[in-house]
């Protein structure tokens, strides 16, 4: 499927992160065990502070049966075009770990911030095989836990959906027209030497 894309960068970065958007139209297409394990490999490098690694990730495929209780999780306006995807990935991360040469745990102040660094390696990864990603927000956390059977630490973020890029016919009228890679604010709009404005 061919999509014009507008995105143009300013400066000279790789395409990959060009290519990499978040759509909502999925074909429901299976994707094979290598793919899935591939894009879990990659955001298994992402960096952590004290390299504690504190995401974990769950992946419901669409042909398990956890599917429609995975589904129910979202929120009503998630469920609704996240139904076509072929897995969702549930991103958490524990706050502390007892480390390597420790007996005690440390509080990792970073572990979400951790956990967004695997959730981009995961998704660069996934628009390098082609496969389109759309993290959300829009869950009941706590049903997550009791679903996924999740140890009380664990701290949920978000779910990736997960699968390949379908027509946005297929999506009702407000979310087709979204349906094109989205812009970016400008880099003196986010990026200030020395101090804020």
């Amino acid at each position: 499927m061919t999509l014009e894309n507008p995105r143009q960068s300013d400066l000279p970065i790789d395409p990959i992160f060009l290519k990499r958007w978040s759509p909502r139209a999925f074909t429901g297409e299976e994707i094979g065990d290598e793919e899935l394990l591939t894009l879990l490999e990659a955001a298994r490098w992402a960096p952590s502070g004290y390299n504690a690694q504190p995401w974990r990730f769950v992946h419901v495929r669409r042909t398990s049966a956890l599917w429609e209780a995975a589904l129910d999780i979202l929120s009503d306006y998630n469920r609704s075009w996240a139904r076509a995807a072929s897995a969702l990935i549930f991103v958490g991360s524990h706050a502390s770990l007892v480390l390597p040469g420790s007996e005690e745990p440390t509080e990792l102040v970073t572990h979400s911030f951790d956990a967004g660094a695997a959730w981009a390696f995961l998704a660069l990864q996934a628009a390098r095989l082609g496969l389109a990603t759309h993290a959300v927000g829009g869950f009941d956390r706590e049903g997550a836990k009791n679903v996924l059977k999740a140890p009380a630490d664990l701290e949920f973020h978000a779910v990736i959906v997960l699968g390949r890029r379908g027509e946005a016919g297929g999506l009702p009228e407000k979310l087709a027209a979204r349906e094109i890679p989205s812009g970016r604010l400008s880099l003196p709009e986010i990026a200030f030497a020395d101090t804020f404005p």
